[in-house]
């Protein structure tokens, strides 16, 4: 206990000061480095302007790795005093806002709101990431599929689509999100650099090199670099993730709910579930919750055996906590064993559970919810009663209320309008993500979801006109409500990335990111192994701050020139420069993957540091030694 009490305070210090640390010690080799090379140095006749840009983005840097203040506070301040300053003008601060990668991924929140709320990403949870016992296993689950979609599709779209998938899981495996969003945003940027086609860097670094008179790159040339770097990278998470992963956020469901609430729902007539037996049914191994037993017809089955086949028509008897409940809720084949729900006004979509405690003036306490008809009173549908954590026998409608109850119910939202100032109910609140799923309308989310790939891959569309006509279609087509397609978009995300893109550009134009790659090229000297492992540095360097699209663009004329003279081929450097610019692991703002699972994971700037630096130089270290034996000098 000691040993831990000790390691646990080594990490908060290092998370506390880890991040400025770095920073000095960079900016003191920086210093190091103009002194040795002289004063004629790009970097030691850089002007005013490039130093205080270079200043103001350390600053953001290190409070975002020692403050809790929300990242978007911190660049969103360092932005206005670039603009303020007048190093950054007003059109170029206020471009990244306006950048098609930021508008893609707002875009794309309202596409994965409709493949929630019609239940088409259970799928990929059910079948293709299952239930791993361990979380190094599920690392190799997540990252294994995420990588192959990466080769092919644009990373940015895969990491959205898959972030609430992974949220859930995490819930349902009782881990901290924080073990594997990280592995989610490696595993698309590592899978992007296997093919030509994977990132956008790949195709504007090729394209580049087309421009200057050289062959274009084939579609696997860069596999022969990036799949040993994806292979290294899922291994060095897999051996390293209970020392290197934090454990930020603690898993859902982790504490013990004394609400233990106890649930009827019934098999549906013609459903999915009719025939199947409890295990294969996924009913057996529900996290937070099981199954007390079957009621069909006068039959009671106390202890239910895996094997029970499920008729249609059964009374299945859950006991569980309300997160259990949720996913109980919108489970495909069941319904709710009450038809008061079919009674309430409007539809069911349009529903959410929320929780009420009863209150002593609640004028239907010591009736039945039955006789005290709840129903026409509140315009609400009693699902289950918890009581001092016991369990109520017995119909819901038959359970006589007292004071101190804690109600499940299903209803509008108009309902916690009207009662949150009720003196009925000591308090009313409601339960995230719990609308019951459009399942009818899974085919034609998943039809529009492929529709979105298939356009944005064969160059039918750009990616962001195939998500604005996914997104359009599925609002149409009512896989999507509107208002949950507002709330589904995560405001601080974007404007991190917009405020990071300002940024980036301010070392653009300020002529800072120019200088920091000039002078660091004044240590490669005529050594091509050398030379190129400068090259993949000041990219990897460069591509943490600033964009990897700039940093590809800002480093391929320098490496062209550089090759001129030494008199070697472009090839290898090509193909460095492709992987550093976006194998980009140490930083939340290097990479718009790692910015998109930033808040989702619970994570601080540092812990992108102690992961992600490692990995940085796997990849660096590969890439050296891999790209010139197969693209020889």
């Amino acid at each position: 206990m000691a040993s831990n009490g000790l390691r646990g305070r080594y990490l908060a210090v290092l998370g506390k000061w880890g991040g400025w640390l770095g920073l000095g010690l960079g900016l003191a080799i920086a210093i190091a480095l103009i002194h040795h090379l002289g004063p004629q140095t790009p970097l030691a006749q850089m002007g005013a302007g490039g130093w205080t840009a270079i200043a103001l983005t350390l600053v953001a840097l290190g409070l975002n790795a020692t403050t809790h203040l929300p990242a978007e506070l911190i660049f969103l301040g360092v932005l206005g005093l670039l603009l303020v300053s007048g190093l950054l003008p007003e059109a170029e601060a206020l471009a990244g806002f306006s950048n098609s990668g930021m508008i893609t991924v707002a875009v794309l929140y309202v596409v994965v709101t409709g493949l929630q709320q019609t239940g088409a990403l259970d799928w990929v949870s059910q079948r293709v990431l299952g239930l791993p016992q361990r979380p190094a296993m599920a690392i190799l689950r997540l990252m294994a599929p995420v990588m192959g979609l990466s080769a092919v599709l644009n990373n940015t779209p895969v990491v959205a689509l898959m972030i609430p998938v992974v949220n859930d899981w995490c819930r349902k495996l009782r881990i901290s999100p924080s073990k594997l969003m990280i592995p989610l945003s490696y595993g698309a940027i590592l899978g992007g650099v296997c093919t030509l086609i994977g990132t956008s860097t790949n195709l504007v670094v090729n394209g580049l090199l087309v421009a200057s008179g050289a062959p274009s790159l084939g579609l696997l040339d860069i596999a022969w670099v990036g799949v040993p770097c994806a292979i290294a990278g899922t291994t060095l998470l897999f051996c390293t993730q209970r020392w290197l992963l934090p454990e930020r956020k603690p898993a859902m469901g982790d504490a013990q709910d004394v609400r233990q609430y106890t649930v009827e729902r019934v098999v549906s007539p013609g459903g999915p579930l009719v025939g199947k037996t409890i295990e294969q049914a996924g009913l057996r191994h529900l996290p937070g919750l099981y199954l007390a037993e079957v009621v069909r017809g006068e039959q009671v089955v106390p202890a239910v055996n895996p094997q029970e086949v499920l008729r249609a028509g059964d009374q299945l008897v859950f006991v569980g906590a309300v997160d259990s409940i949720v996913d109980l809720h919108r489970f495909r084949g069941l319904e709710p064993a009450t038809d008061q729900v079919f009674k309430l006004d409007g539809q069911r979509r349009d529903r959410a559970l929320m929780e009420a405690v009863v209150s002593s003036a609640c004028p239907i306490t010591g009736q039945t919810i039955r006789s005290g008809q709840f129903r026409s009173r509140y315009g609400a549908v009693v699902l289950a009663v918890a009581r001092d954590g016991t369990r109520l026998a017995g119909k819901v409608g038959d359970i006589v209320l007292q004071p101190g109850d804690t109600l499940l119910l299903e209803a509008t939202p108009a309902f916690l309008e009207r009662q949150r100032l009720s003196r009925d109910f000591y308090l009313v609140s409601g339960i995230p993500d719990s609308e019951p799923l459009n399942h009818e309308k899974a085919p034609v989310a998943l039809v529009i979801l492929i529709a979105m790939v298939v356009a944005a891959t064969l160059g039918w569309l750009p990616m962001l006109q195939a998500a604005i006509v996914a997104a359009i279609a599925l609002l149409v087509t009512g896989c999507c409500s509107p208002n949950r397609a507002l709330r589904s978009v995560e405001w601080s995300v974007l404007l991190v990335i917009g405020a990071a893109l300002g940024i980036g550009k301010a070392l653009e134009i300020t002529g800072a990111a120019a200088a920091i790659a000039a002078t660091l090229m004044g240590v490669a000297g005529d050594n091509p192994w050398l030379a190129l492992t400068v090259i993949y540095g000041i990219t990897t360097l460069l591509t943490e701050v600033v964009t990897n699209n700039a940093a590809a663009a800002l480093m391929f004329p320098i490496t062209l020139a550089l090759t001129e003279r030494l008199g070697v081929s472009v090839t290898p450097f090509v193909i460095a420069i492709m992987v550093a610019a976006s194998a980009s692991f140490a930083t939340p703002i290097g990479y718009q993957t790692n910015l998109m699972v930033y808040g989702p994971g619970g994570y601080r700037f540092t812990d992108f540091l102690r992961v992600g630096v490692p990995l940085n130089l796997l990849c660096w270290v590969i890439t050296v030694a891999i790209a010139p034996w197969v693209f020889p000098f």
